[in-house]
């Protein structure tokens, strides 16, 4: 087999099964599942590297890569049931953003971020709506360690809900791929970040906290994660939007010294 068929056939393997990665991308989870799936991908990012190393045209032979790579996720997502699309969608992001890009810039081949690159290019035509950012494996196990958000967190734990269950990491999949790819939806996490703490601790300081948290949770964080098994992702941030907004209207405005050192 060629080096160039060696590439094609491992890079096209990370489309097989995203849902089986995904398995694997929470925490606790993820160090064991990126370094099985980065030593699977070993054979691949070799036969690429001396494809770069070797052809006339390596920038040509890159980009071609990459073509065929998305044409092969775009043809996934197009023969889909389109009610699972947008799910399919998010695992497919997923598995390129949390394993194939760490992988290939864990590699440090001369070949790693042109490849990483014309990926991206070849990706966002395929999908403009999308946008994949390249984040290396130690970035994205520190983000492990934060929570989806201080509220949707404290609303599920007042439910008696573990930090793994199966809706929070939900939640966390969509914040990673869909919100973290829409054009000022990594600013929205980051405010929100920034203004959740002095929320929670007001709410868990209040007689009522539990009432406050069940209502979160029905007209928010429940509905969002119906939209997101719907595929109605758009509607979903919408909604999150809405409820941040609500949030820091009611309760964020209870701590002005905060406020006014953050500028908010």
């Amino acid at each position: 087999m060629t080096d160039y068929q060696i590439a094609i056939d491992g890079m096209a393997s990370v489309l097989k099964d995203p849902e089986l990665l995904i398995e694997s991308f929470k925490r606790g989870k993820y160090p064991n599942g990126f370094q099985t799936f980065y030593l699977g991908m070993v054979p691949t990012l070799d036969a690429i590297e001396r494809l770069f190393l070797s052809v006339g045209e390596p920038d040509t032979m890159l980009d071609n890569m990459a073509q065929t790579f998305v044409d092969q996720s775009k043809a996934l997502y197009d023969t889909a049931p389109r009610r699972r699309r947008e799910v399919l969608f998010i695992n497919m992001s997923l598995a390129v953003a949390g394993y194939l890009f760490p992988a290939i810039l864990q590699y440090k081949g001369e070949s790693s971020q042109a490849l990483i690159e014309h990926i991206q290019k070849k990706w966002k035509e395929a999908f403009p709506k999308s946008d994949i950012k390249a984040s290396d494996y130690e970035d994205i196990e520190k983000g492990f360690h934060r929570k989806w958000c201080y509220i949707t967190t404290a609303a599920c734990q007042y439910r008696g809900m573990d930090d793994d269950c199966s809706e929070l990491n939900l939640l966390r999949s969509y914040r990673d791929t869909y919100m973290m790819s829409k054009t000022g939806g990594e600013e929205l996490i980051m405010e929100y970040y920034d203004i959740a703490p002095s929320i929670v601790k007001h709410i868990n300081q209040r007689p009522d906290a539990r009432q406050i948290y069940d209502r979160i949770w029905r007209d928010y964080i429940d509905p969002c994660i119906g939209m997101i098994r719907k595929g109605q992702m758009e509607e979903c941030l919408d909604l999150y939007s809405q409820m941040v907004l609500e949030m820091k209207e009611q309760y964020f405005h209870l701590y002005p010294h905060v406020k006014n050192n953050r500028n908010v």
